[in-house]
């Protein structure tokens, strides 16, 4: 793909790495196409949709003119695979922070989980958790949390399509999830804990979709800057 093609627009399909922000991965991308292509360094380059550092998956970094999609490429329905541990929750809800109270799980079984998830199907409230990256007041939530401050936080309408136990391994739980715009699957885990009378949080958890966009399609940051590589 020429220099010319990347600044009239495109919308790459990238498989981002555990650890890694969304901005450590288009910064990635960007300095590669200026290094290798010769692309200006203020050429237009953005991503559609934000995944924390755990979380792998699918990121649609759109460059050029298309970066004027990048809000309706952000309002179409994601699809999320992942595991929920029950019996332990933690501040942030994932594995960010440490466990900070354990709960009972002997009374779960198969058909509390089956039921449990027709509790989270259509428009649901949901809390973000403490540590996002919303702002409250000017800061960022997750600079409240930081420092010790208890925050009240609004719920917020979201909307779960499909919520789908793909394997239950107590205390593991696997899952497929198809939601709106604006869901965090981190406060999911935390309700679904809570909603059976128990606790929960997200240990792993992958984006396999961004409406038709599909993670089998994507390419790691590595393999297009070989690709980029290949094209000089």
């Amino acid at each position: 793909m020429t220099a010319e093609e990347f600044l009239e627009g495109q919308i790459l399909l990238i498989d981002k790495p555990l650890h890694w922000t969304s901005f450590q991965a288009v910064n990635k991308l960007k300095y590669a196409l200026i290094n290798k292509l010769g692309l200006p360094k203020k050429f237009k380059i953005g991503h559609a949709g934000t995944l924390d550092p755990l979380a792998t998956g699918l990121l649609l970094v759109c460059t050029g003119k298309f970066t004027k999609r990048i809000t309706e490429l952000q309002g179409q329905a994601k699809e999320y695979t992942g595991t929920f541990h029950i019996g332990a929750t933690t501040p942030s809800y994932d594995l960010e922070t440490e466990i900070n109270q354990t709960f009972p799980t002997e009374h779960i079984d198969e058909a509390l989980i089956h039921e449990t998830v027709t509790q989270f199907l259509g428009e649901i409230d949901q809390k973000p958790p403490i540590y996002s990256a919303i702002k409250k007041d000017g800061v960022r939530l997750y600079e409240h949390a930081r420092a010790g401050e208890t925050i009240e936080i609004a719920f917020r309408k979201t909307t779960i399509h499909e919520f789908e136990i793909t394997r239950i391994a107590l205390p593991e739980i696997d899952f497929r999830v198809v939601c709106s715009k604006g869901t965090y699957i981190r406060s999911l885990a935390f309700d679904f804990g809570k909603a059976m009378n128990s606790g929960s949080h997200l240990t792993v958890l992958r984006r396999t979709k961004i409406g038709d966009y599909d993670v089998n399609e994507a390419i790691d940051v590595t393999a297009f800057e070989d690709s980029l590589e290949a094209n000089v």
